[in-house]
Parts: C-alpha cells; structure tokens; sequence
C-alpha cells in the first residue's frame, strides 16, 4: 500500500483516536499531522511491517504522550464544572456527555487512558494493545479495569448516579 491510499483508508480512524487522546479537535488535527509527517519519512519501513496500522498508531500514542507530559508540566488541573444535566434526547446533551468522557478520560493516567482509548475506539483486542504499547496483555487488563472504573466513579459524580455495587468477588 502506498502512503496515499494509507492516508485515504486510515486517517478519519486515527483522527477520531487523537481526538479522544488530547480532547480537542485542533489538538487532534494537528497530532494527526505529525504523525502522517513522521510516518512519512519512514514509509518505507513502515510499509514493509507486517501491520503499518499498528506502527503507525504507536507513533500517534509516543507523540501524545510527549504532549501530555509538557502539558502537564505547564498546565494546571482545571476544578469540575458546574453540574448541569441535559434532558433525554437533548442533542447538545449528548453533546455535553460526550465532552464530559473527554475530560474524565483526560484525567486519567497516560497509559490508562491510552488503553481505554486503543480498546474502545480502535477495536483492539488486548493482545494487540499489548504489542502497540510494548506492555504484557495482563498490564492491558488491569489498566483497562481501573481506567473504566475511575471513569465510572467520575462519570456517576457528574450525573448524580448511586456507586457502581459490587456483587461479584465478595467473601
């Protein structure tokens, strides 16, 4: 496959992860931007692996986890917001709920939120994510448990939910 046909097949997929990974959409663009810029220059690398997708999102994933640690560096946490709630059907609701993920996604750790985000928005089973990131599959499954669960918490916070009960598990 050459880089046009790559660019053509892929970059709405790799957008819509960049855009859960940095929760911005001119933040998104422009990580999808370095990232086709770099994988260009190594495309003929790239293109020989076995899976370029892979490789290709592990660019994505070390660039914005580079961004993610100057941010941090500079930035501050920003307090919770306000806790307005939208009625069912409300579209700028669902809007509201979708950006409200974002940010609790965001509040995550890095590697957390990169797994949460290689499972859910790119399908990845959790060998695979284990091959992107260069971690064992059983570090996928614990760091994808906990991230659900701490956007469970987050999430049942803001929308004035009861705690998740746990049934399974107890002695």
């Amino acid at each position: 496959m050459d880089f046009e046909a790559f660019v053509a097949a892929r970059s709405a997929a790799l957008f819509r992860g960049a855009l859960v990974l940095t929760g911005d959409r001119e933040a998104a663009q422009d990580l999808v931007q370095e990232t086709l810029e770099r994988a260009y220059r190594k495309w003929r690398v790239i293109a020989g692996k076995e899976a370029p997708d892979a490789y290709v999102r592990r660019i994505m994933v070390n660039l914005a986890n580079d961004r993610w640690r100057r941010f941090r560096r500079l930035a501050t946490t920003p307090g919770a917001e306000g806790d307005d709630r939208a009625a069912p059907g409300d579209e700028y609701g669902q809007g509201e709920a979708r950006d409200q993920l974002v940010r609790a996604l965001q509040q995550l750790p890095m590697r957390m939120r990169t797994v949460v985000v290689l499972r859910y928005f790119h399908d990845l089973s959790d060998t695979e994510i284990a091959e992107d990131l260069r971690i064992s599959a059983s570090t996928v499954r614990s760091q994808l448990a906990r991230g659900i669960e701490k956007l469970r918490s987050q999430c049942s916070a803001h929308y004035g939910l009861p705690p998740r009960q746990h049934t399974e598990g107890i002695r």
